[in-house]
């Protein structure tokens, strides 16, 4: 009865370890096969929640901005009401992990004083055991991933730990090489200087926009602007004031357009802005909002200067002045100078 019973503990241990090797690999293709950080995420926890069998498990990735802890993913009863909730570092099993950057196995939360009783609380559930693990970088903490209230034995154990911190592992790579992609696609569409999109995004951006005002019967408008005698802001204060002048415009541009437009800098001291969905009369009255909010801003201001400088601005649509992104740049730019060849310091239609 004895060897039976050893042969039944082996092959129980045999058959953990193939689950948890095959997970493994599974976690590894899923690296391989996709840079969109949700996506292998949710397949890593998809592949912790079948191992290891959580009542319910989350990821919680660390606020570089505030050193707070966000519920990236969560699977759980409550997993909506625990979008809005942000633990500061240190706070609760979680806080402490992401703090200390060690692992934490409690069989009982409630007799455990790092326990945050209030996040129970606030989504209406009961916590009884706990296994989380870091999940860092360098011995850089990026997040925590909490597994709760084990459906298998009750409790976890160190069996569980071990293997959560492997795939806490996989995480950390996928994070990481999800926010090197970011960055270098940033690197690739941004402008270093004003910090707007650069030509080579916009012209692939309204290939996009043409297409799918096209399909959907819809307006796209865009706005040409070109600084008035910008040289002399160079000439009068140097070229790094004049710098300065462009990437502080790339900022106000920013802040007064829409979530769904976008802005970059065409070259020299040329700004576009395209608008999806936008009849020509919606664009003009932007342009004409953005030209005023031009004329009366003093630029350099914290480099001791009070700037002030004017926009000539030439505005054109789809498909009411051109059928392609090209006619529709050149539509918009021949309003611009027409205004650049009479009063400069305006606004034109195509």
């Amino acid at each position: 009865m004895k060897n039976r019973a050893e042969s039944g503990d082996l092959l129980a241990l045999v058959e953990r370890r193939n689950e948890e090797l095959e997970t493994l690999v599974e976690i590894g293709k899923a690296l391989t096969s996709s840079l969109d950080l949700r996506e292998i995420l949710s397949i890593i926890m998809e592949k912790v929640s079948l191992l290891l069998k959580p009542e319910t498990w989350s990821l919680l990735l660390l606020d570089e901005a505030t050193g707070d802890l966000t519920f990236e993913i969560a699977v759980s009863p409550a997993a909506e009401r625990l979008k809005g909730i942000r633990l500061r570092k240190g706070q609760g099993i979680a806080g402490w992990v992401a703090l200390h950057g060690e692992p934490l196995l409690i069989p009982d939360a409630r007799e455990d004083e790092r326990f945050a009783a209030q996040v129970d609380e606030a989504v209406d559930f009961r916590t009884r055991s706990i296994v989380c693990v870091p999940v860092k970088s360098k011995n850089r903490i990026l997040g925590v991933v909490e597994l709760v209230n084990s459906l298998d034995e009750g409790q976890f154990d160190e069996a569980d730990l071990k293997i959560l911190a492997t795939i806490a592992d996989y995480a950390a790579i996928a994070i990481e090489n999800a926010r090197y992609f970011a960055k270098v696609r940033e690197l690739v569409i941004t402008d270093d200087l004003s910090g707007l999109y650069n030509a080579r995004y916009l012209l692939e951006f309204l290939d996009y926009e043409i297409d799918r005002a096209r399909r959907y019967g819809t307006d796209l408008s865009l706005v040409f602007l070109d600084l008035d005698y910008f040289k002399d802001v160079n000439d009068t204060y140097g070229h790094l004031a004049g710098s300065g002048l462009l990437s502080e415009m790339g900022r106000l541009i920013q802040k007064h357009i829409r979530k769904a437009d976008i802005a970059a800098r065409y070259g020299g001291d040329e700004f576009v802005v395209v608008l999806p969905n936008t009849s020509k009369a919606g664009a003009h009255t932007m342009a004409t909002n953005l030209h005023r909010v031009v004329k009366d801003h003093y630029f350099l201001v914290n480099e001791g200067y009070r700037v002030r400088i004017t926009a000539s601005f030439g505005v054109a649509s789809y498909p009411a002045d051109a059928q392609t992104k090209l006619a529709l740049i050149r539509m918009a730019d021949k309003a611009m100078y027409d205004v650049k060849d009479s009063t400069r310091d305006a606004v034109k239609l195509a």
